[in-house]
């Protein structure tokens, strides 16, 4: 009855509508700060020296904008429609035209400014706005109307972002999860960029109903990405060498509802081998001289630990700040999520045993990616693809040679994303300054019938 009622909250749940508990993350200043949060009545967010209750952002839609306004109680976090929030970028658009200015003549003395400090907390405690704030420091500037209008628009974005900072409430997909943490700790998710994690997916062929092997060694953005894909169809396995698990505390964060988390399941090794051969079940253990003892030591290491770094929305703290500086507070315990990672059922094993996966998904950016494919690929069943991560060329290329030497796959091929972004501006559109020149290595084959293979029973 109380799995029913679950069902029942989830399906009427509006997913484009935050929810007391729900997780978001909150784009600060255009992407200056990004901080993961988890929404109760009690939680707040500190911006600059204020901190500000993220109540009002609780049954707001995904995308709303808000602005920090001042109020007799203090300063708090006001909704602001995107209309409002485009007027300034419209009116610096509109300005853009060839005006015979330069800024040669400008000189960076501290004099142009006669508004002081004293004068600006005179205008806060008389309850002036942010906006009417900036426009006071654009009307006393003796250089603003000196300067071109590029030059204005980047000083006015530069004054709002200091006295009028906004706050954008976005929804946190694998998309948006997987570029904030490459952005900030690549180290994290095992340098796994979001152009890497969809050509990741596409290459094993993850879609709907299918039944999935994973080795998750990045901290759940894979196997969050996964169970986005399937929606709530077929089945996440998240397999693992030893005897604990490896974290997937990132799936916490993308909102799962009950079924889908149902369907997020982690079993050993050694249980699915259990009945192929017995190599297979001595991996599993404790002290053999595969190195069981690196991989626990992995789980215990900064890439996924939740007790060192912190990277996990737990319960106990509701926000997690991607900042080199951490800058939040503690909040008070939120509301229960669905758990994910639940052990998976004798019956799931053996019907996986019986007919394999339909998919073969690994990343384990610190671990021998061959060590791992030999024991897991007579788990797939025949032609079913498979595709491999790391960081890497070295430990691919080696498997890759393995794999053709043992005739156990076929259309093998190592490929390396390659992903740039362009700056799109109106008179401005070129490719940014700055990018990202690795996103690591991608191995993928399809599996095939050998007489040297065991056979799925």
């Amino acid at each position: 009855m109380l799995q029913n009622n679950k069902l029942e909250e989830d399906s009427n749940q509006n997913p484009r509508v935050t929810w007391e508990g729900c997780s978001v993350l909150l784009d600060i200043n255009d992407g200056d700060r990004l901080v993961f949060a988890r929404l109760t009545a009690a939680s707040s967010l500190k911006i600059g020296n204020k901190n500000f209750l993220l109540q009002p952002l609780i049954g707001r839609p995904f995308g709303s904008l808000f602005q920090v306004e001042n109020g007799k109680e203090g300063p708090f976090l006001s909704p602001l429609s995107i209309t409002e929030g485009d007027n300034v970028e419209e009116k610096g658009d509109c300005q853009i035209n060839d005006e015979c200015k330069d800024n040669r003549g400008l000189v960076d003395n501290n004099t142009a400014q006669s508004l002081t400090g004293e004068d600006i907390d005179e205008m806060r405690r008389q309850g002036a706005t942010g906006d009417e704030i900036v426009q006071a420091l654009i009307a006393n500037s003796a250089t603003f109307e000196k300067k071109t209008s590029f030059s204005q628009e980047k000083y006015r974005l530069k004054k709002q972002k200091k006295y009028a900072p906004k706050v954008l409430l976005r929804r946190p997909f694998t998309r948006s999860i997987c570029e904030t943490y490459f952005k900030k700790y690549p180290a994290r998710i095992g340098f796994l960029r979001v152009d890497s994690l969809s050509l990741l997916l596409s290459m094993a062929n993850v879609s709907a109903h299918s039944d999935v092997l994973l080795v998750d060694m990045v901290g759940g953005i894979l196997t969050g990405a996964v169970a986005e894909r399937l929606g709530g169809t077929g089945f996440v396995c998240n397999t693992y060498l030893g005897v604990t698990p490896y974290p997937v505390d990132i799936v916490r964060m993308f909102n799962f509802s009950s079924e889908t988390c149902r369907r997020i399941v982690q079993c050993s090794l050694t249980d699915l081998c259990s009945t192929q051969n017995e190599t297979s079940v001595q991996i599993g253990q404790a002290g053999d001289a595969i190195g069981t003892d690196n991989f626990v030591q992995e789980e215990k290491s900064p890439l996924c630990s939740e007790s060192m770094d912190g990277t996990a929305l737990s319960s106990e703290h509701g926000m997690l700040d991607l900042m080199p500086e951490t800058s939040t507070s503690p909040v008070t315990k939120a509301c229960k999520t669905p758990k994910a990672g639940e052990k998976a059922s004798q019956e799931a094993i053996n019907l996986w045993k019986e007919n394999g996966f339909s998919s073969l998904v690994i990343a384990t950016p610190d671990a021998d990616a061959w060590t791992i494919v030999k024991e897991l690929l007579p788990l797939l069943s025949f032609s079913a693809p498979f595709a491999i991560y790391h960081q890497y060329v070295q430990p691919l290329a080696t498997c890759m040679h393995n794999l053709q030497l043992g005739k156990m796959a076929v259309g093998l091929q190592i490929s390396e994303p390659w992903l740039r972004e362009y700056q799109v501006l109106p008179s401005r559109t070129h490719p940014q300054m700055q990018m990202s020149s690795f996103g690591g290595y991608i191995l993928s084959g399809t599996r095939i019938c050998s007489d040297d293979q065991p056979q799925l029973k």
